[in-house]
């Protein structure tokens, strides 16, 4: 291709409203448009970039024994009803009315559709199964932000294990965590492997990969130590011995003004965070609970909604709170509390002498022993772990940083193919239902991590395996008849090998040609020019390192062919 026919839009200055890195670069080099919020238009550049990415994808699937499918997008509600999740999904699911009033979504994942082929399946003699598709799917984020990673509109590898026995979910599972590593070490970078809630998803296992990333939402905590890593809503940490300084009495005094633990701590007669107990108040299935922490943790939503079984869990609103314990927040405890369930955080066992509301506003108990004054129902773990805590397999201090999700595999179980009707007979000719697991990678949230791991303060420095091109051929000046001949017949000879090549045969100024190629991020560029030819030479400059070599023009295609050969995985 050569670049003077090619559509490559690329920016000067970094667009006012990006601010993740990739937003920036992916903007400014030519390789999407927003269309609306959460929606891009993937130019030639970047669709090239995701084709690459959607073809290592789809070769590591093939290596597992996967079938490809290509599922519709438009899914009616019955089918999402059956499992319950038509409701579950809310507002993220885009939906609508079709002209006969039918209710239709548009397709966020494809549990549903996959275990309801699945009930075509009449045999263990057919287990097991891997199943997969490559396809739009539909998400009405909220806040949809940081350019590819927070879309409404994206490409997702979706793939399903199908198996009669659970050592044969295992072993799919194992294989799909083994194939991502391939994946990622392959698009170009190597993400941390998490533990993870299931959320909406279900199933008893889930992983998440994560990669290092200012520009990414999920927070994990990880030990560099022994390599324990999990999502700061499943991740734990060794819990701090009790400290028992402070009175053992228990004593009313008054707090006036007193709303808050960071108040109390700085109260006269108060106590630090630590000698606090924090009192939260959720409505579970329409009945207030109590929620028990120390004052210098925070609730885990997502843990107590994966660890309660429950229809409907929220906050308590002021009003709520005041009918249920007889003060605002600020002022609550669950000390003499008989009528609600009450659930303690872990490391609340066994403290005493500490500090919490009186439900009585402006007053706080001192001197509160957690398991004599306080009738806990339920001891589980709420808190999220925070950066240098001890690691609970090893001791040493937690890392806890901000991530992108680029990949999650789930074990489901049987929860859709129950749903679905998707039974087999075994080899007693009993009907048991399919044990499914579901493996997922977003194309473009790939593309969008890639650069977040790859670029310097010139543009993005693209790994050969996913570039857009592998190499740009810059001819310094193409009126030059010897040195557009030089440049087009290197260029042929590239193709020839195989390899994707560009070539600049632009008007343009040296110095504009190798920014738009520093920017664009091609992992080889070579230069042709007339001082070179005069030596018989052209110069190759590598992306990632700034280093260039003087090669003979009459060998310059083989190397550059071995070279890159070299590098592609």
């Amino acid at each position: 291709m050569r670049w003077s026919k090619s559509f490559l839009p690329t920016l000067r200055d970094d667009p006012s409203d990006a601010e993740a890195v990739s937003h920036k670069l992916l903007l400014r080099a030519g390789f999407m448009r927003q269309l609306m919020a959460g929606v891009y238009t993937l130019l030639p550049m970047g669709y090239r970039v995701a084709q690459k990415i959607t073809e290592i994808v789809r070769h590591e699937m093939n290596e597992l024994g996967g079938q490809e499918f290509k599922l519709p997008t438009l899914h009616p509600r019955e089918i999402w009803d059956k499992s319950g999740r038509w409701d579950v999904m809310g507002q993220e699911m885009f939906r609508f009315e079709d002209r006969r009033g039918s209710d239709v979504g548009l397709g966020m994942t494809a549990e549903e559709i996959f275990a309801h082929l699945a009930s075509e399946l009449r045999s263990y003699k057919q287990m097991p199964q891997i199943w997969y598709q490559i396809h739009t799917k539909y998400r009405d984020e909220a806040r949809p932000k940081s350019g590819l990673l927070r879309v409404r509109e994206f490409t997702m590898k979706d793939s399903y294990s199908l198996d009669i026995e659970e050592e044969g979910l295992d072993y799919a599972f194992d294989q799909h965590f083994k194939a991502y590593r391939k994946i990622f070490k392959r698009i170009g970078f190597e993400p941390v492997a998490v533990e993870a809630s299931s959320g909406a998803m279900g199933g008893s296992q889930s992983v998440e990969f994560m990669l290092r990333s200012d520009a990414g939402e999920d927070w994990i905590a990880a030990c560099e130590a022994c390599g324990y890593a999990a999502n700061v809503e499943k991740a734990t940490s060794a819990i701090p011995a009790v400290n028992d300084a402070g009175p053992d009495a228990l004593e009313k005094f008054a707090t006036p003004g007193v709303r808050t633990i960071a108040d109390l701590e700085t109260f006269e007669g108060g106590a630090p965070g630590f000698k606090q107990i924090k009192t939260l108040v959720y409505m579970i299935d329409t009945k207030p609970v109590l929620l028990l922490l120390r004052g210098d943790d925070s609730l885990s939503e997502q843990k107590l909604i994966d660890t309660v079984e429950a229809e409907e869990m929220r906050p308590a609103t002021p009003e709520e709170v005041k009918a249920a314990l007889g003060a605002l927040p600020g002022s609550l405890g669950a000390v003499g509390v008989s009528e609600h369930f009450i659930i303690a955080d872990e490391s609340l066992r066994g403290h005493t002498k500490m500090t919490t509301g009186a439900n009585e506003d402006d007053f706080h108990l001192r001197g509160v022993s957690v398991e004599r004054d306080i009738d806990v129902k339920a001891w589980l773990d709420l808190r999220e772990v925070k950066d240098g805590e001890a690691c609970v397999q090893c001791g040493k201090a937690l890392s806890v940083y901000k991530t992108i999700e680029v990949g999650h595999i789930f074990k489901l179980g049987t929860k859709y193919s129950e749903a679905m009707g998707a039974n087999v007979l075994d080899q007693n000719g009993k009907a048991r239902p399919i044990i499914m697991g579901s493996y997922g990678i977003g194309i473009e949230r790939s593309l969008a991590a890639v650069v977040e791991t790859c670029n310097d303060e010139n543009g993005i420095v693209w790994p050969v395996n996913v570039a857009p091109f592998e190499v740009v051929i810059t001819v310094v000046k193409p009126k030059n008849v010897e040195c557009m001949e030089v440049g087009e017949r290197i260029y042929d000879a590239l193709i020839g090998f195989g390899i994707d090549v560009l070539l600049d045969d632009r008007d343009e100024r040296p110095g504009v040609k190798f920014k738009d190629a520093d920017l664009i991020g091609f992992p080889y560029r070579l230069t042709v020019g007339p001082k070179g030819i005069a030596d018989g030479k052209v110069e190759l400059r590598t992306r990632r390192d700034g280093e260039t070599d003087d090669l003979d023009i009459d060998r310059a295609a083989e190397t550059i062919m071995e070279t890159v050969l070299a590098e592609r995985r």
